[in-house]
């Protein structure tokens, strides 16, 4: 069991945000154990496409034994909506000593694999490498579905700040997920980890929640001294991966097919970009239609940070179902 302490301060202090380096990173795991990471088969099958002859051994060595991964590749988001490049910038100018500590933090318990042995002899070289194949690899695997990816995530967190405002810290933290648990100032977690059985006071320090979309359970850095940081399975992961249901022939004749279209999307909050994503359709028309449909009482439309999320009205539920 970890636990982390909160005061008052640090409650008021907690923030969510996204990590696009991190999902990037995290989802290194998949490759290693497809069979426990079910729901996220149809995303590893798409990504071993678009690798091509793309060689990825390295990437993949830097999971450890307990699917841990090195902490400099997934620090904690310094804004609520992170850019790729930045972060990625950001692992570039770590120190080399610790590039090679957290690269053999996250094989503690384990043997560290000959390839990155031999090549943290030299751990500033063995950072500029990974940080060009993470570029690449990002290219290739999270970039074209970061659209939709995105929008799950923000979906997240604008349903999670519903629940902050409705009813504080302690429903924020009773569904963020079953291994957490938070009493009496004290959050604790069931992880399976080298440093589960420790206390952390956060002393104003802040907490950061990130959803993401590979992991099947929460997870905090392998360091516990470093900033504290939640990871924890985003809610309505599985709906990333499924493909838009078709409308109702019934709504198509009433409204249009690309309407239509829409509002059977909208099962959950989505951005136009998420959108025009997913039906594969321009941002432009998308935005007429959503203008349309707004117009006539069908979707409403709130702010996520830089996005606007739109989502259907009761009526448009009823003519969904």
């Amino acid at each position: 069991m970890h636990e982390l302490i909160l005061d008052v301060g640090d409650l008021a202090e907690t923030r969510f945000a996204l990590s696009p380096l991190l999902e990037t990173v995290l989802s290194l795991r998949i490759w290693h154990q497809p069979g426990y990471y079910v729901r996220q088969r149809p995303w590893l099958a798409a990504a071993a496409r678009g690798l091509g002859d793309l060689d990825i051994t390295l990437l993949l060595a830097l999971v450890g034994p307990r699917r841990l991964v090195p902490d400099f590749l997934t620090p904690r988001p310094g804004r609520p909506f992170t850019d790729f490049t930045a972060e990625l910038d950001r692992a570039r100018a770590c120190d080399p000593d610790r590039v090679a500590a957290d690269i053999r933090a996250a094989h503690a318990g384990g043997t560290l694999p000959d390839l990155l042995g031999s090549e943290l002899r030299r751990p500033a070289r063995l950072r500029d490498r990974l940080a060009d194949l993470l570029q690449t690899y990002w290219t290739a695997t999270i970039a074209p579905h970061w659209p939709r990816l995105r929008g799950v995530l923000e979906a997240d967190l604008r349903y999670r700040a519903s629940r902050l405002a409705d009813g504080g810290a302690t429903l924020l933290f009773a569904d963020l997920d079953p291994a957490i648990t938070f009493h009496h100032g004290r959050l604790r977690t069931r992880l399976n980890i080298p440093h589960a059985d420790t206390r952390t006071p956060v002393t104003g320090r802040g907490l950061c929640l990130v959803p993401t979309l590979f992991v099947n359970a929460p997870g905090t850095p392998n360091n516990p001294d470093h900033p504290p940081m939640i990871i924890y399975p985003a809610r309505g992961s599985a709906t990333a991966w499924q493909p838009p249901l078709p409308a109702p022939a019934v709504l198509a004749a009433l409204i249009g097919a690309p309407k239509a279209a829409i509002l059977t999307a909208l099962v959950q909050p989505r951005s136009t970009t998420d959108l025009a994503h997913l039906l594969a359709v321009t941002p432009s028309a998308v935005s007429h239609h959503l203008k349309t449909l707004h117009a006539a009482g069908l979707v409403g439309r709130a702010r996520a940070g830089r996005s606007v999320l739109y989502t259907r009205t009761a009526l448009a539920d009823q003519l969904t179902s």
